[in-house]
């Protein structure tokens, strides 16, 4: 198992088997396998940990790669917060004079904007499919994202928050007793 952050600054895990294979892309289950108690006794370490970590590490990279400049699949909370607003903003378009249509109007579409053109930070992933699950209404998320902006709290921007390179947090072998 490994824990990396990538240069853009997210967060992620990957499992790889003995042979160097992915054995799943879902986070959640990645943590579920390395669950254990505090009393579990250590094993010696994989004589290739180190090489299926730099494997690990490779798989990180080319799904990152894949999903650069992009919202990534549809049911991230990018592409879900992307889709929304964009529907959300359409219909207020053929809703409302375009007068009535201020500031806080020019700061939801360059949140958009943002959404789409760089990652979210992970503490706005977790807050906003917190949101979604909760059942968020579209005015409500036009709300938050604007407010997580405004308090840059939404996207990674700057190149001073930008990592040179992935770094690689932690590693663990785990073994399946």
């Amino acid at each position: 198992m490994l824990y990396l952050r990538t240069d853009s600054g997210t967060d992620a895990l990957a499992w790889v088997d003995k042979d160097g294979n992915s054995v799943t892309q879902s986070q959640m289950r990645i943590l579920r396998m390395a669950r254990c108690s505090i009393d579990t006794p250590p094993l010696p370490r994989h004589p290739q940990h180190h090489e299926l970590v730099t494997r690990g590490a490779e798989l990180i990279a080319e799904q990152t790669k894949t999903v650069a400049g992009t919202l990534g699949n549809k049911r991230s909370a990018a592409a879900r917060t992307y889709d929304r607003l964009m529907a959300y903003t359409q219909h207020v378009r053929e809703t409302t004079p375009l007068l009535a249509m201020g500031t806080e109007w020019e700061n939801l579409e360059r949140a958009i904007e943002e959404i789409n053109q760089h990652p979210l930070k992970q503490n706005a992933i977790a807050r906003l499919n917190r949101e979604f699950k909760a059942g968020i209404s579209d005015e409500q998320l036009a709300k938050l994202v604007t407010f997580l902006r405004e308090h840059d709290a939404l996207c990674v921007i700057s190149p001073e928050e930008r990592r040179d390179g992935a770094q690689i947090i932690c590693s663990m072998g785990l073994s399946r007793g």
